[in-house]
Formats: C-alpha cells, structure tokens, sequence
C-alpha cells in the first residue's frame, strides 16, 4: 500500500509540474495579444480550470471580448458570441423546435441548436436584456443543460459562460438578479491599463504585424485537468478558515464583526465558501503545489464574495465599497492557529 501511496504522490507530482509549464505557456500566449491584465487573466483561467463562470466588469475598450476569445483560441475550444439586447429572447440563446419538411412528404420538427451549445459562451452586455432571457442561462449554467419544449439537451463539456457588463451607462438596463449573481464563481473587475501598458498596447495595436496564437491545450485536456485539481487537498484549518470567513459576512451571525452588522444587509451563502475553496485549489495548481494555503483563498476572496454581499446606505453615505469591506473584513478573521502537542 505505502508503495502504491508513493506512486500516486510522484504522478501527481509530475501532473503538478506539466500542468505548471501548460499554465505558463498559456500566460506568454496571451500576452502576445494582451497587454497587463495579469490578475483579470488568472481569475478567468482559475475559473476554467475549476469549471466556474464568470462575470467580467469593465468600462467600453477595456478588451474584454478580446481576452476571453483569444482563450477560447490557445485551449482549442468551440466559441460563440452572443449580444445581448432588449429585444433578445430566450429561443435565441437556448435554440428552438423548427416544423421541417421531410422527403416523404411527412413534417416533424427538428431542434436547431442555439449559441449555448459551445464550450466557452461569451454573453455581452448581460444586463442589456430583460430577465426572462437572462434566465435563460440560469439552468444552462447550472445543470449543464438545457429545456426545450418536453426535450432535455445536455450542452459539450467543458462548458463555461464568461459575461460581460458596462458599470456606466445603467439607463434601459435590467440588473442581473441575487439567484443569477450567485451562479458565476468570480465577480472580476477590468480596470484600466497603466501608463506603460497603454503605450505598448498602442504601439502594438499600431503596427502591422499579427501575433500567432499557438493552441496549448485541448477541450479534453481541461476535463481531465479539472477532475486533477479537485484533488488538491484543502485541509481542516483551510476549511475552517473558509467557514468563518464567509459567515463573518452575514450580519445576522454572531461572529460578523461590528462594521459588518452595521454596514451590510445580507451576505454570503455556503456557495461562496464552495467557490472559495475551488479558487484555492486552482491557485495552488497554478503555482505547482498539491495543498491550499490561506494566501490562495486570499488572493480569490475578493472575486469571489464582492457580489455575494450587500451594503446599505450607511456603507455608501461613508464611502465604503464592497471590496473595501471585504479588504477590511480579511484583515479581522484571523488564520485558524496549529495546536500544539507536547
């Protein structure tokens, strides 16, 4: 058994370390076409790598589209686009039952697939269209499926919706729903480039010359590498770190802390803490090591919880966002201390 156990350990090893060299060569074949956005890209793949989805924040010119279709490009995945507008219905995303004619003279209806049946869906301007097409996604996001008519039809895997939405602009929008928001892993916000990033971005975008995307890794190959990192270890302190990290946002627990209580009217469900512990894991696989640690669910705290939590007009009227609360809140929990033995 202990050389059975061994084996297992150096295999994982060995996965840990390609899996390390894929995620590197990944990085460099982005950033042939994306300038900066180190954290905006590692939150996205983190959220690939663990099967989630994501909701992408940012102002018009940010490359939003472009980032998650050159992705789509380096892991040789299906990808497809859609606008959302006020006039878009459910059918155009889900697809729809059409009456065709049959050589034989007989009719019968034939489903035709809509754009959710990819591997990666890029859902612009979500908050453009009204909730009845929003819902839409709700059970293509979470079962992985989708309903039309009396017919189930299960979508490829892997499969992920990465959405879109202007913070500007909010008149003739429809704001995504509490259900919805809780349906996407990583809430991340694009912000703008620095100063010597938007100058290479200019005199990249300037000149003639095309990058050539090279494809890493293949829709099968993410299949196995998710099934991979869900056996990174996330050990009891880890756990227990997660557990009161997301019940201190809820205002009606005990252990929130004081400014909790006051400035928020609700917080974070058990998904969080899921999501979480997801985002550690595929921190820790990025980085090559097979245990999470607390900076790992740190550096995924705020994506994770920022739109699981809602402030009240006190944390507004005193100029407190979100993050600065969930800044605040990973400054007070404390990491859970190692019991000595003696």
């Amino acid at each position: 058994m202990a050389v059975l156990v061994a084996t297992e350990k150096r295999d994982f090893d060995e996965f840990l370390d390609k899996f390390k060299k894929h995620h590197d060569l990944t990085i460099d074949e982005l950033h042939k076409v994306i300038i900066g956005q180190n954290e905006v890209i590692e939150q996205i793949l983190a959220a690939i790598f663990t099967s989630g989805h994501c909701l992408l924040v940012g102002v018009p010119g940010l490359a939003k589209t472009l980032i998650v279709s050159t992705i789509a490009r380096i892991l040789d995945s299906s990808f497809k686009r859609i606008q959302f507008t006020p006039d878009l219905m459910p059918s155009d995303i889900t697809g729809t039952n059409v009456l065709e004619e049959l050589d034989t003279g007989r009719r019968e209806f034939r489903f035709v697939q809509g754009p959710v049946f990819t591997n990666i869906l890029l859902a612009d301007e979500i908050n453009r269209t009204p909730p009845k097409t929003q819902a839409a996604l709700l059970q293509a996001m979470q079962e992985r499926e989708v309903t039309v008519g009396q017919t189930t039809y299960n979508l490829p895997e892997p499969f992920f919706v990465i959405a879109t939405q202007n913070p500007i602009e909010q008149e003739g929008t429809y704001p995504l729903p509490e259900a919805q928001l809780d349906r996407f892993m990583f809430n991340v916000k694009v912000n703008y480039p620095s100063l010597d990033e938007e100058e290479q971005i200019l005199t990249s975008t300037s000149s003639m010359e095309k990058p050539e995307i090279r494809k890493v890794l293949s829709s099968k190959s993410i299949l196995y590498l998710q099934r991979q990192i869900n056996m990174i270890e996330a050990g009891p302190l880890v756990i227990n770190y997660v557990a009161r990290l997301v019940r201190a946002t809820r205002p009606v627990d005990g252990s929130a802390p004081k400014f909790i209580q006051e400035m928020v009217d609700w917080g974070a469900g058990p998904r969080a803490g899921q999501f979480l512990l997801a985002g550690g894991k595929a921190m820790a696989a990025m980085d090559g090591r097979p245990t999470v640690t607390f900076n790992d669910i740190r550096k995924v705290a705020i994506p994770v919880l920022r739109h699981r939590i809602s402030t009240n007009f006190q944390a507004q009227a005193e100029g407190f966002s979100t993050d600065d609360l969930i800044n605040r809140l990973l400054q007070e929990i404390p990491e859970p201390k190692i019991t000595k033995y003696e």
